[in-house]
């Protein structure tokens, strides 16, 4: 059965997306066939650039059209639970961009929702994916760290834009960066913190700008991360455990490089394309889209790798993060099937 993908917005991030599996060598019968946004000039443009058959005004059309079995959602944060809702209900796989929603209550009622359709269903944390971590989960596992008792992650990045500092646009520092080093926690230590320590500051709008978090896990293993939207920072992570420490270079969340255990340096080549990317290391986006094909081909409807167990694990963290720090929106209020 071949993959055949829907696009839903023509952004930055759909751009990344696109390119990235495009110009993967290995991508199997995976096809892009269509792309959809609310501007259909813009879709058009989108298409043109990255030779899609069909481009439409509305996202509705992507749907409707029987010949898309699995859609790419890289819309904005408050667009997640409604788009992905609208999918699974016209029988469509899907992978939603992080964060999968604005809350836990909307993750909770699209896992639902899948597991009724029995339908494929994944948030799209690339970083899960990337061979740097999976690596270093291979070394935790085979004991080269000893036992891994401290963690420190840092990401900065200096971000005007509107998704970041507008509340109704479902903004925030946490949400937008801060899911990589929470993700990062939860791929080396697994279980939920037993204590979170938070402190941050706001926007003017009441979404958060920047957070210190202390995750504290039993066995006196913790976690200390930081994000900041208004500052550059070295984003470089560090794994510390009672045999030695391992270092993902910057950008951490998707190294092409990592200091290793005996002190030696270990790099990870991407594949290369004639477009440009708008982020860090974007041509690891396609690794993802092998598992989602694998996935699906194999009848699941949750990856192995990246489970819904995992996704609500993040959304409680955020959502704890969120309430420490005040911030709330609207939809928090709300209640879903």
């Amino acid at each position: 059965m071949s993959l055949r993908w829907g696009i839903v917005t023509a952004g930055l991030i759909s751009h990344d997306f696109v390119n990235a599996l495009n110009s993967y060598p290995d991508k199997g019968d995976q096809v892009i066939v269509a792309v959809a946004a609310r501007d259909k000039g813009r879709a058009e443009a989108f298409a043109k650039l990255h030779n899609i058959e069909k481009a439409y005004g509305s996202y509705q059309e992507i749907a409707t059209n029987k010949d898309i079995n699995v859609v790419y959602i890289g819309a904005l944060n408050p667009d997640h639970y409604p788009l992905t809702k609208m999918y699974l209900e016209h029988g469509k796989h899907v992978l939603c961009e992080k964060p999968f929603t604005l809350n836990v209550k909307q993750s909770e009622s699209l896992i639902k929702l899948a597991k009724q359709k029995n339908l494929f269903l994944m948030e799209a944390l690339w970083t899960r994916f990337s061979p740097a971590y999976i690596d270093l989960e291979k070394d935790i596992a085979a004991g080269k760290l000893g036992d891994v008792k401290f963690l420190e992650a840092n990401f900065g990045i200096v971000c005007d834009a509107e998704r970041m500092n507008k509340k109704e646009l479902g903004g925030g520092a946490i949400l937008d960066i801060g899911i990589y080093v929470l993700h990062l926690a939860q791929h080396v230590f697994k279980d939920e913190p037993s204590k979170i320590t938070v402190s941050g500051s706001l926007y003017p709008s009441g979404v958060d700008e920047c957070e210190t978090i202390i995750l504290d896990y039993p066995g006196g293993r913790r976690a200390v991360l930081n994000t900041q939207s208004r500052i550059a920072l070295h984003n470089r992570a560090t794994i510390y455990g009672t045999k030695g420490r391992v270092t993902l270079e910057d950008p951490f969340h998707f190294p092409d490089k990592v200091t290793t255990v005996d002190g030696s340096t270990k790099e990870y080549k991407q594949h290369t394309t004639n477009l440009h990317y708008n982020f860090w290391n974007s041509p690891g986006l396609a690794y993802q889209t092998l598992e989602v094909a694998r996935c699906i081909k194999e009848g699941l409807i949750e990856s192995p790798r990246m489970p819904h167990k995992d996704t609500l694990m993040l959304a409680r963290l955020v959502a704890n993060i969120r309430q420490q720090l005040g911030v709330h929106f609207d939809v928090d209020d709300e209640e879903y099937p």
